[in-house]
């Protein structure tokens, strides 16, 4: 039912716990409670206590709708056809979440619901610097909702739409960085089967995060950790791997839509016709009518050309197999042609410093946080989002910096995967290294390899027992 007045609609808020009281009788006395539900609604909404969108909603006379477990909706942000996006606020934590809802009319269908939850799943399964994290899967008054990290950006789509090509070395940064986030995904055992520019989120500080897992499938080869899924793919997957003879692909499809997300940042057009009749996209033609990179854009470095190529061949043997050669490939490119550091200048001792650390951390809050902590106790400190590139950068000598430091705050068991894979790889076997852990995550210190090399450390840390620590870590340098 509708609120008649001001006082019905100040219940109705009440009841549904949207506004705090105070901020609810402090408008109320501006209005009284004869006044119209719609002033009292722009009072709230002046003192920022309420917005339009729950409004709207709340002058209807809905009830449902403003809460998922702990998100309470703010406003709508995007919307698909089996979904509306929103961004929402944590009540517990007070943090920025998105929120994704089922759409009203797919609650009764079964399928629909299934693939929603699925999607929820893979995101739960996947922790990394440049895959959107799903926190929780639920359903509230009949409707599946998905929480998830909120980024604030835009998707890789929109922004060539505004900006056009992007310059060499930002493209590969971004192409560098999804292909890092499809790597981890594809060594979980997941395949994305839906990879697009528009399911591509790059933030407003430039990190790229792939988004939407809702088709991702679960390759037997991976561990398992969803057990066996159907494995649905996009009618441009099904037209793919029809026109190439390769059924289930998905390794080598998602390696394809890679090189035409590349291809699209690189040039800033689409090297496929964009359509969304589905006749269209699974006609043949569509594949095979593409225009070369190097024939668009002769003046592209030829390595650049015939990287993208090779992504995008029609061959299935010819092109890149894995994510992993993708992501290796894309690191000499941005060395060889885009002019990047093979490393950071080498760790270096000065009158001002005692060494120098390499943090890894995606948190600007928590970058700043600890590059204070270890300036106190007179380290210099290098800062990456992205723990492939730091690995990367500590495979060649000289060492960037005399200690790799990795940050499981944001990071959370990425963290721990990378930390790990100094003691597996015979490359990165004398790298020395911390793994810092807030008090929340004293559990991975049973999942963490430590050595006389690496250490685990769980925060907060005196300054003093630190500083052994990276003494005591430095004198063990081969």
């Amino acid at each position: 039912m509708k609120p008649a007045n001001a006082e019905s609609l100040a219940h109705l808020i009440t009841e549904l716990d949207l506004v705090p009281a105070l901020p609810v009788a402090d408008a109320m006395r501006e209005v009284g409670p004869n006044g119209s539900p719609e002033a009292l609604g722009q009072a709230l909404v002046r003192r920022e206590v309420l917005t339009g969108f729950q409004l709207e909603r709340l002058l209807k006379g809905q009830r449902h709708g403003y809460r998922y477990g702990n998100a309470k909706l703010l406003y709508q942000i995007g919307a698909g056809s089996f979904s509306r996006v929103y961004r929402a606020i944590d009540v517990e934590t007070g943090a920025i979440l998105a929120v994704k809802v089922l759409r009203n009319r797919y609650v009764t269908d079964e399928e629909k619901c299934r693939a929603f939850r699925h999607e929820g799943q893979m995101g739960c399964l996947l922790r990394h610097p440049n895959i959107v994290a799903i926190h929780d899967v639920g359903e509230e008054g009949g409707a599946s909702y998905l929480t998830m990290e909120f980024v604030e950006g835009q998707t890789l789509r929109e922004l060539v739409k505004l900006r056009g090509a992007l310059d060499l070395p930002k493209a590969l940064d971004l192409i560098h960085q999804i292909a890092a986030g499809l790597e981890y995904a594809h060594r979980r055992g997941v395949t994305h089967r839906d990879m697009k520019a528009s399911n591509v989120i790059v933030s407003s500080t430039g990190q790229a995060k792939l988004v939407d897992f809702g088709l991702a499938g679960v390759d037997e080869s991976g561990d398992g950790a969803l057990g066996r899924v159907d494995k649905p793919r996009t009618v441009d997957y099904a037209a793919l791997e029809k026109l190439t003879g390769t059924k289930d692909d998905a390794v080598r499809s998602d390696i394809y839509f890679l090189g035409a997300i590349a291809y699209l940042a690189i040039a800033g057009v689409s090297p496929l016709k964009e359509t969304r009749d589905r006749n269209e996209r699974s006609e043949p033609r569509r594949y095979t009518e593409v225009v070369p990179l190097a024939q668009r854009m002769p003046e592209l470095p030829r390595e650049v050309s015939d990287f993208i190529s090779r992504m995008m061949s029609l061959d299935v043997m010819e092109r890149w197999q894995t994510a992993a050669e993708v992501t290796r490939r894309v690191e000499w490119l941005m060395v060889k042609v885009a002019g990047a550091p093979a490393v950071e200048h080498g760790p270096t001792a000065s009158a001002d410093h005692k060494g120098s650390v390499m943090l890894v951390e995606s948190s600007t809050w928590c970058q700043e946080v600890l590059r204070g902590f270890f300036k106190k106790i007179g380290y210099r400190v290098l800062l990456t989002d992205n723990l492939q590139r730091a690995l990367t950068r500590f495979s060649r000598l000289p060492y960037p910096a005399d200690c790799l430091v990795m940050s499981s705050h944001s990071l959370g068991a990425a963290a721990v995967e990378a930390f790990n894979q100094l003691s597996t790889d015979p490359i990165l076997a004398d790298v020395p290294a911390i793994l810092l852990a807030d008090s929340r995550q004293g559990e991975f210190e049973a999942t963490t390899q430590v050595d006389a090399r690496r250490r685990f450390v769980l925060m907060p840390i005196r300054t003093a027992d630190m500083e052994k620590i990276l003494t005591d870590l430095a004198s063990r340098r081969g």
